[in-house]
Protein backbone atom coordinates (compact mmCIF):
# COMPACT_ATOMS: atom_id res chain seq x y z
CA UNK A 1 0.00 0.00 0.00
CA UNK A 2 1.71 3.14 -0.91
CA UNK A 3 1.71 6.45 1.46
CA UNK A 4 -0.86 9.63 0.89
CA UNK A 5 2.20 12.03 1.04
CA UNK A 6 2.00 14.85 -0.80
CA UNK A 7 5.72 15.75 -1.52
CA UNK A 8 6.67 18.01 -4.65
CA UNK A 9 5.10 20.85 -7.05
CA UNK A 10 2.58 18.20 -8.90
CA UNK A 11 -0.50 15.97 -7.58
CA UNK A 12 0.61 12.49 -6.59
CA UNK A 13 -2.35 9.91 -7.08
CA UNK A 14 -1.68 6.87 -4.80
CA UNK A 15 -2.66 3.39 -4.98
CA UNK A 16 -4.02 3.43 -1.31
CA UNK A 17 -7.06 0.59 -1.78
CA UNK A 18 -5.97 -2.21 -4.28
CA UNK A 19 -9.37 -1.02 -6.02
CA UNK A 20 -10.52 -3.65 -8.23
CA UNK A 21 -9.56 -3.28 -11.95
CA UNK A 22 -12.94 -3.78 -12.87
CA UNK A 23 -14.42 -0.73 -10.83
CA UNK A 24 -11.98 1.05 -12.70
CA UNK A 25 -12.90 -0.19 -16.12
CA UNK A 26 -16.52 0.53 -15.01
CA UNK A 27 -16.12 3.98 -14.73
CA UNK A 28 -13.79 4.04 -17.46
CA UNK A 29 -16.39 2.60 -19.78
CA UNK A 30 -18.99 5.21 -18.46
CA UNK A 31 -16.27 7.99 -19.34
CA UNK A 32 -15.93 7.26 -22.92
CA UNK A 33 -18.89 9.31 -24.37
CA UNK A 34 -17.21 12.25 -22.90
CA UNK A 35 -13.33 11.43 -23.01
CA UNK A 36 -12.88 8.75 -25.82
CA UNK A 37 -9.25 6.83 -25.56
CA UNK A 38 -6.41 5.66 -27.47
CA UNK A 39 -3.59 3.50 -26.41
CA UNK A 40 -0.22 4.47 -28.05
CA UNK A 41 2.42 1.31 -28.21
CA UNK A 42 5.86 2.12 -29.94
CA UNK A 43 7.39 -0.87 -30.66
CA UNK A 44 10.30 -2.68 -32.41
CA UNK A 45 9.88 -6.18 -34.14
CA UNK A 46 12.08 -7.91 -32.32
CA UNK A 47 9.31 -7.07 -29.25
CA UNK A 48 7.15 -9.75 -31.06
CA UNK A 49 9.42 -12.18 -30.21
CA UNK A 50 10.58 -11.30 -26.81
CA UNK A 51 8.89 -12.87 -23.78
CA UNK A 52 6.88 -9.31 -22.81
CA UNK A 53 4.81 -8.34 -25.89
CA UNK A 54 2.42 -12.08 -25.62
CA UNK A 55 0.96 -11.41 -22.35
CA UNK A 56 0.41 -7.58 -22.90
CA UNK A 57 -1.75 -8.28 -26.14
CA UNK A 58 -3.55 -11.11 -24.21
CA UNK A 59 -4.28 -8.17 -21.03
CA UNK A 60 -5.01 -5.71 -23.89
CA UNK A 61 -7.54 -7.91 -24.94
CA UNK A 62 -9.27 -7.65 -22.04
CA UNK A 63 -9.97 -3.92 -22.01
CA UNK A 64 -13.22 -2.74 -22.53
CA UNK A 65 -13.00 1.14 -22.87
CA UNK A 66 -10.53 1.87 -25.76
CA UNK A 67 -11.53 3.24 -28.74
CA UNK A 68 -8.27 2.43 -30.46
CA UNK A 69 -4.50 1.16 -30.08
CA UNK A 70 -1.60 2.63 -32.19
CA UNK A 71 1.18 0.69 -32.97
CA UNK A 72 4.16 1.60 -34.12
CA UNK A 73 6.41 -0.85 -35.85
CA UNK A 74 10.11 -0.21 -36.05
CA UNK A 75 12.79 -2.00 -38.33
CA UNK A 76 9.94 -4.63 -40.18
CA UNK A 77 10.63 -5.62 -43.21
CA UNK A 78 7.43 -6.87 -45.45
CA UNK A 79 7.28 -10.53 -43.97
CA UNK A 80 7.62 -9.56 -40.73
CA UNK A 81 5.11 -6.22 -41.05
CA UNK A 82 2.69 -9.22 -42.13
CA UNK A 83 3.38 -11.14 -38.98
CA UNK A 84 2.84 -8.04 -36.81
CA UNK A 85 -1.05 -7.56 -38.39
CA UNK A 86 -1.37 -11.15 -37.53
CA UNK A 87 -0.19 -10.69 -34.45
CA UNK A 88 -2.04 -7.80 -33.38
CA UNK A 89 -5.09 -8.83 -35.27
CA UNK A 90 -5.98 -10.67 -32.30
CA UNK A 91 -6.75 -7.62 -30.37
CA UNK A 92 -10.88 -7.31 -30.39
CA UNK A 93 -10.15 -2.80 -30.48
CA UNK A 94 -9.85 -0.90 -33.47
CA UNK A 95 -6.09 -1.46 -34.57
CA UNK A 96 -3.84 0.94 -36.56
CA UNK A 97 0.15 -0.48 -37.06
CA UNK A 98 2.11 1.94 -38.21
CA UNK A 99 4.75 0.09 -40.47
CA UNK A 100 7.78 2.89 -40.10
CA UNK A 101 9.64 1.43 -42.39
CA UNK A 102 7.49 0.82 -45.33
CA UNK A 103 7.34 2.73 -48.45
CA UNK A 104 4.08 4.52 -47.73
CA UNK A 105 5.53 6.60 -43.93
CA UNK A 106 9.09 6.82 -46.10
CA UNK A 107 7.75 8.55 -48.39
CA UNK A 108 5.65 10.85 -45.91
CA UNK A 109 9.36 11.23 -44.00
CA UNK A 110 10.91 11.85 -47.03
CA UNK A 111 8.67 14.72 -48.00
CA UNK A 112 9.11 16.32 -44.19
CA UNK A 113 12.60 15.64 -44.54
CA UNK A 114 12.59 18.35 -47.41
CA UNK A 115 11.20 21.14 -45.40
CA UNK A 116 13.42 20.16 -42.63
CA UNK A 117 10.97 18.79 -40.74
CA UNK A 118 11.43 15.18 -40.12
CA UNK A 119 12.71 13.14 -37.10
CA UNK A 120 16.85 13.09 -37.81
CA UNK A 121 17.29 10.33 -35.58
CA UNK A 122 16.34 6.94 -35.50
CA UNK A 123 14.56 5.49 -32.22
CA UNK A 124 11.58 5.79 -29.73
CA UNK A 125 11.16 9.38 -30.25
CA UNK A 126 10.95 9.04 -33.84
CA UNK A 127 8.43 6.19 -33.78
CA UNK A 128 5.89 8.07 -30.89
CA UNK A 129 6.32 11.30 -33.13
CA UNK A 130 4.51 9.77 -35.89
CA UNK A 131 2.01 7.40 -33.50
CA UNK A 132 1.18 11.06 -32.28
CA UNK A 133 0.61 12.65 -35.39
CA UNK A 134 -1.46 9.50 -37.03
CA UNK A 135 -3.60 9.85 -33.09
CA UNK A 136 -4.58 13.11 -34.14
CA UNK A 137 -5.34 12.74 -37.53
CA UNK A 138 -7.72 9.87 -36.75
CA UNK A 139 -9.81 12.31 -34.45
CA UNK A 140 -11.10 9.18 -32.69
CA UNK A 141 -10.06 10.10 -28.99
CA UNK A 142 -9.59 12.89 -26.41
CA UNK A 143 -7.47 11.20 -24.46
CA UNK A 144 -4.36 9.04 -24.86
CA UNK A 145 -1.82 6.82 -23.08
CA UNK A 146 1.26 5.29 -23.77
CA UNK A 147 3.55 2.62 -22.37
CA UNK A 148 6.34 0.24 -23.90
CA UNK A 149 6.14 -3.14 -25.12
CA UNK A 150 8.59 -4.82 -22.96
CA UNK A 151 6.79 -4.76 -19.59
CA UNK A 152 7.18 -8.40 -18.17
CA UNK A 153 4.92 -7.56 -15.51
CA UNK A 154 2.07 -6.53 -17.49
CA UNK A 155 -1.21 -6.03 -15.96
CA UNK A 156 -4.53 -4.24 -17.42
CA UNK A 157 -4.62 -2.32 -14.16
CA UNK A 158 -1.41 -0.59 -15.21
CA UNK A 159 -3.47 0.75 -18.39
CA UNK A 160 -6.77 1.79 -16.10
CA UNK A 161 -4.66 3.54 -13.88
CA UNK A 162 -2.84 5.51 -16.14
CA UNK A 163 -5.35 6.62 -18.15
CA UNK A 164 -7.88 7.63 -15.42
CA UNK A 165 -6.67 10.89 -14.84
CA UNK A 166 -7.12 12.03 -17.98
CA UNK A 167 -10.14 9.99 -19.24
CA UNK A 168 -12.05 11.20 -16.10
CA UNK A 169 -14.18 14.31 -17.01
CA UNK A 170 -14.00 15.77 -13.42
CA UNK A 171 -10.40 16.13 -13.41
CA UNK A 172 -8.57 18.89 -14.90
CA UNK A 173 -5.47 17.54 -15.61
CA UNK A 174 -3.86 17.49 -19.48
CA UNK A 175 -0.86 15.04 -18.73
CA UNK A 176 -0.09 12.46 -16.10
CA UNK A 177 2.85 10.54 -15.53
CA UNK A 178 3.09 6.72 -14.31
CA UNK A 179 5.43 5.72 -11.57
CA UNK A 180 6.30 2.54 -9.64
CA UNK A 181 9.22 0.92 -7.71
CA UNK A 182 11.93 -0.31 -9.74
CA UNK A 183 12.07 -3.91 -7.37
CA UNK A 184 12.57 -6.79 -9.29
CA UNK A 185 14.46 -10.82 -8.19
CA UNK A 186 14.82 -9.62 -5.01
CA UNK A 187 17.16 -6.30 -6.11
CA UNK A 188 16.65 -2.64 -7.06
CA UNK A 189 16.64 -1.76 -10.42
CA UNK A 190 16.26 1.89 -12.50
CA UNK A 191 20.02 2.43 -11.76
CA UNK A 192 19.39 5.96 -14.80
CA UNK A 193 16.72 7.37 -12.35
CA UNK A 194 18.69 6.29 -8.75
CA UNK A 195 22.25 7.19 -9.44
CA UNK A 196 21.79 9.63 -12.43
CA UNK A 197 18.58 11.92 -12.45
CA UNK A 198 17.36 12.29 -8.68
CA UNK A 199 21.17 12.92 -7.56
CA UNK A 200 22.08 15.04 -10.69
CA UNK A 201 18.67 17.74 -10.12
CA UNK A 202 20.26 17.90 -6.77
CA UNK A 203 23.43 19.05 -7.98
CA UNK A 204 22.31 21.19 -10.13
CA UNK A 205 20.35 22.42 -7.28
CA UNK A 206 23.04 22.82 -5.47
CA UNK A 207 25.54 24.85 -8.14
CA UNK A 208 23.16 26.35 -10.15
CA UNK A 209 20.91 27.89 -7.20
CA UNK A 210 17.00 27.66 -6.88
CA UNK A 211 15.10 26.55 -9.83
CA UNK A 212 11.09 25.71 -10.57
CA UNK A 213 11.96 23.72 -12.87
CA UNK A 214 14.16 21.52 -11.10
CA UNK A 215 12.23 21.27 -8.09
CA UNK A 216 9.16 20.55 -10.94
CA UNK A 217 11.44 17.65 -11.86
CA UNK A 218 12.77 16.40 -8.43
CA UNK A 219 8.61 16.25 -7.86
CA UNK A 220 8.34 13.18 -9.95
CA UNK A 221 8.79 9.93 -8.60
CA UNK A 222 10.08 7.78 -11.31
CA UNK A 223 10.77 10.85 -14.00
CA UNK A 224 12.19 8.28 -16.30
CA UNK A 225 8.90 5.97 -16.92
CA UNK A 226 8.08 5.40 -20.07
CA UNK A 227 4.71 5.29 -19.14
CA UNK A 228 2.16 8.47 -19.75
CA UNK A 229 -1.37 9.89 -20.95
CA UNK A 230 -2.43 13.20 -21.47
CA UNK A 231 -5.41 14.65 -23.29
CA UNK A 232 -4.70 14.76 -27.33
CA UNK A 233 -4.81 18.53 -27.42
CA UNK A 234 -1.61 18.47 -25.65
CA UNK A 235 -0.09 16.82 -28.54
CA UNK A 236 -0.13 19.98 -31.13
CA UNK A 237 2.39 21.63 -29.45
CA UNK A 238 4.32 19.02 -27.91
CA UNK A 239 8.11 19.00 -29.43
CA UNK A 240 10.07 15.72 -28.00
CA UNK A 241 13.31 14.94 -28.47
CA UNK A 242 14.31 11.71 -30.88
CA UNK A 243 17.02 10.39 -28.19
CA UNK A 244 17.07 9.23 -24.93
CA UNK A 245 16.02 12.66 -23.51
CA UNK A 246 12.46 11.72 -24.92
CA UNK A 247 10.89 11.23 -20.92
CA UNK A 248 12.73 14.62 -19.91
CA UNK A 249 11.72 16.34 -22.88
CA UNK A 250 8.18 15.51 -22.55
CA UNK A 251 8.60 16.62 -18.98
CA UNK A 252 10.18 20.14 -19.96
CA UNK A 253 7.42 20.29 -22.45
CA UNK A 254 4.29 19.95 -20.10
CA UNK A 255 5.83 22.48 -17.60
CA UNK A 256 6.54 24.93 -20.63
CA UNK A 257 2.95 24.45 -21.79
CA UNK A 258 0.22 23.55 -18.77
CA UNK A 259 0.48 25.10 -15.04
CA UNK A 260 1.42 22.35 -12.64
CA UNK A 261 -1.70 22.14 -11.05
CA UNK A 262 -2.90 20.15 -14.30
CA UNK A 263 0.04 17.39 -14.04
CA UNK A 264 0.04 14.81 -11.88
CA UNK A 265 1.79 11.44 -11.48
CA UNK A 266 -0.21 8.18 -10.65
CA UNK A 267 0.61 5.08 -9.24
CA UNK A 268 -0.14 2.43 -11.45
CA UNK A 269 1.90 -0.86 -10.42
CA UNK A 270 3.12 -2.68 -7.18
CA UNK A 271 5.77 -4.48 -9.12
CA UNK A 272 7.58 -3.60 -12.37
CA UNK A 273 10.44 -4.95 -14.73
CA UNK A 274 10.89 -4.94 -17.94
CA UNK A 275 14.07 -5.32 -20.43
CA UNK A 276 17.18 -4.23 -19.20
CA UNK A 277 19.75 -2.05 -20.62
CA UNK A 278 23.07 -3.01 -20.25
CA UNK A 279 25.47 -0.09 -18.48
CA UNK A 280 27.92 -0.30 -21.62
CA UNK A 281 31.19 1.46 -20.97
CA UNK A 282 33.36 1.06 -23.44
CA UNK A 283 30.82 2.16 -25.86
CA UNK A 284 29.24 6.05 -25.01
CA UNK A 285 26.81 5.33 -28.23
CA UNK A 286 24.83 2.21 -26.22
CA UNK A 287 22.94 1.14 -23.72
CA UNK A 288 22.77 3.17 -20.14
CA UNK A 289 25.99 5.10 -20.88
CA UNK A 290 24.18 6.65 -23.91
CA UNK A 291 20.54 7.29 -21.98
CA UNK A 292 23.01 8.95 -19.51
CA UNK A 293 24.35 11.32 -21.81
CA UNK A 294 21.60 12.11 -23.51
CA UNK A 295 19.26 12.60 -20.59
CA UNK A 296 22.05 15.12 -18.95
CA UNK A 297 22.09 16.95 -22.64
CA UNK A 298 18.81 17.26 -21.89
CA UNK A 299 18.32 18.87 -18.75
CA UNK A 300 21.26 21.16 -19.55
CA UNK A 301 19.79 22.51 -22.56
CA UNK A 302 16.43 23.11 -20.99
CA UNK A 303 17.93 25.20 -18.06
CA UNK A 304 20.10 27.07 -20.70
CA UNK A 305 16.37 28.00 -22.07
CA UNK A 306 15.44 29.24 -18.71
CA UNK A 307 18.74 31.54 -18.50
CA UNK A 308 21.03 29.45 -16.89
CA UNK A 309 24.61 30.52 -17.81
CA UNK A 310 27.31 27.39 -17.96
CA UNK A 311 30.61 26.74 -18.50
CA UNK A 312 33.45 24.44 -18.58
CA UNK A 313 34.25 25.45 -15.20
CA UNK A 314 30.25 24.78 -14.18
CA UNK A 315 30.16 21.55 -15.03
CA UNK A 316 33.32 20.74 -13.61
CA UNK A 317 31.41 21.89 -10.17
CA UNK A 318 28.49 20.00 -11.38
CA UNK A 319 30.41 16.49 -11.67
CA UNK A 320 32.19 16.73 -8.34
CA UNK A 321 28.87 17.98 -6.35
CA UNK A 322 26.77 15.14 -8.56
CA UNK A 323 29.92 12.84 -7.77
CA UNK A 324 29.63 13.54 -4.25
CA UNK A 325 25.88 12.84 -3.92
CA UNK A 326 24.98 10.02 -5.80
CA UNK A 327 27.65 8.18 -4.12
CA UNK A 328 25.40 9.60 -1.01
CA UNK A 329 22.83 8.12 -2.65
CA UNK A 330 24.11 4.40 -2.81
CA UNK A 331 24.66 4.47 0.78
CA UNK A 332 21.37 5.16 1.56
CA UNK A 333 19.96 2.62 -1.18
CA UNK A 334 22.00 0.06 0.34
CA UNK A 335 20.38 0.50 3.45
CA UNK A 336 17.19 0.44 2.08
CA UNK A 337 17.81 -2.89 0.48
CA UNK A 338 19.42 -4.23 3.75
CA UNK A 339 16.34 -3.47 5.68
CA UNK A 340 14.23 -4.80 2.84
CA UNK A 341 16.16 -8.32 2.67
CA UNK A 342 17.22 -7.25 -1.07
CA UNK A 343 20.52 -8.52 -2.78
CA UNK A 344 22.40 -5.15 -3.57
CA UNK A 345 26.24 -5.01 -5.18
CA UNK A 346 28.02 -1.82 -3.82
CA UNK A 347 30.71 -2.16 -6.39
CA UNK A 348 28.36 -2.22 -9.12
CA UNK A 349 26.89 0.72 -7.78
CA UNK A 350 29.68 2.69 -7.46
CA UNK A 351 31.09 1.60 -10.88
CA UNK A 352 27.76 3.03 -12.83
CA UNK A 353 27.74 6.23 -10.92
CA UNK A 354 31.83 7.03 -11.79
CA UNK A 355 30.14 6.27 -15.32
CA UNK A 356 27.48 8.44 -15.24
CA UNK A 357 29.96 11.22 -13.53
CA UNK A 358 32.00 10.77 -16.90
CA UNK A 359 29.38 11.04 -18.68
CA UNK A 360 27.88 14.28 -16.78
CA UNK A 361 30.88 16.26 -17.96
CA UNK A 362 31.01 14.70 -21.31
CA UNK A 363 27.39 15.85 -22.05
CA UNK A 364 28.60 19.26 -20.93
CA UNK A 365 31.33 19.55 -23.01
CA UNK A 366 28.97 18.75 -26.22
CA UNK A 367 26.43 21.07 -24.81
CA UNK A 368 29.27 24.12 -25.25
CA UNK A 369 30.39 22.66 -28.16
CA UNK A 370 27.28 22.46 -29.88
CA UNK A 371 25.60 26.09 -28.74
CA UNK A 372 22.93 25.91 -32.03
CA UNK A 373 22.15 21.53 -31.47
CA UNK A 374 17.95 21.47 -32.20
CA UNK A 375 17.37 17.90 -31.07
CA UNK A 376 13.88 18.04 -30.89
CA UNK A 377 11.26 17.28 -33.37
CA UNK A 378 8.77 20.13 -34.58
CA UNK A 379 5.46 19.87 -33.28
CA UNK A 380 2.41 19.24 -35.31
CA UNK A 381 1.14 22.29 -35.34
CA UNK A 382 4.19 23.49 -37.06
CA UNK A 383 4.39 20.52 -39.43
CA UNK A 384 0.51 21.19 -40.52
CA UNK A 385 1.48 25.18 -40.86
CA UNK A 386 3.76 24.21 -43.32
CA UNK A 387 2.34 21.04 -45.56
CA UNK A 388 -1.50 21.46 -44.37
CA UNK A 389 -2.46 18.05 -45.52
CA UNK A 390 0.13 16.11 -44.31
CA UNK A 391 -1.99 14.39 -41.76
CA UNK A 392 -4.27 13.22 -44.43
CA UNK A 393 -1.68 11.80 -45.91
CA UNK A 394 -0.45 10.48 -42.81
CA UNK A 395 -3.82 8.93 -42.89
CA UNK A 396 -4.21 7.16 -46.04
CA UNK A 397 -0.89 5.48 -45.51
CA UNK A 398 -1.72 3.73 -42.58
CA UNK A 399 -4.87 2.80 -43.91
CA UNK A 400 -3.75 1.59 -47.49
CA UNK A 401 -1.09 -0.58 -45.69
CA UNK A 402 -3.10 -1.76 -42.78
CA UNK A 403 -5.85 -2.84 -45.99
CA UNK A 404 -3.05 -4.62 -47.82
CA UNK A 405 -1.50 -6.52 -45.75
CA UNK A 406 -4.16 -7.86 -43.29
CA UNK A 407 -4.43 -10.91 -42.48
Amino acid sequence: MGDFYQNGIITTLHNLTDRPIEDIEQELVSFRNSRPMSLVLPSLYSELEGPALGNIVQELGGVPYLDQIVIGLDRANEEQYRHAMSYFSALPQDVKVLWNDGPRLRAIDLTLREQGLAPTEMGKGRNVWYCFGYVLASGVSKSVALHDCDILTYRRDLLARLIYPVANPRFNYMFCKGYYARVADQKMNGRVSRLLVTPLIRALKKVCGPSDFLDYLDSYRYPLAGEFSFRTDVINDLRIPSDWGLEVGVLSEVKRNYATNRLCQVDIADTYDHKHQDLSPEDASRGLSKMSMDISKAIFRKLATNGQVFSTETFRTIKATYFRIALDFVETYQNDALINGLTFDRHREEKTVELFAGNVMEAGHYFLENPMDTPFIPSWNRVVSALPDIQDQLLEAVELDNQEFRP
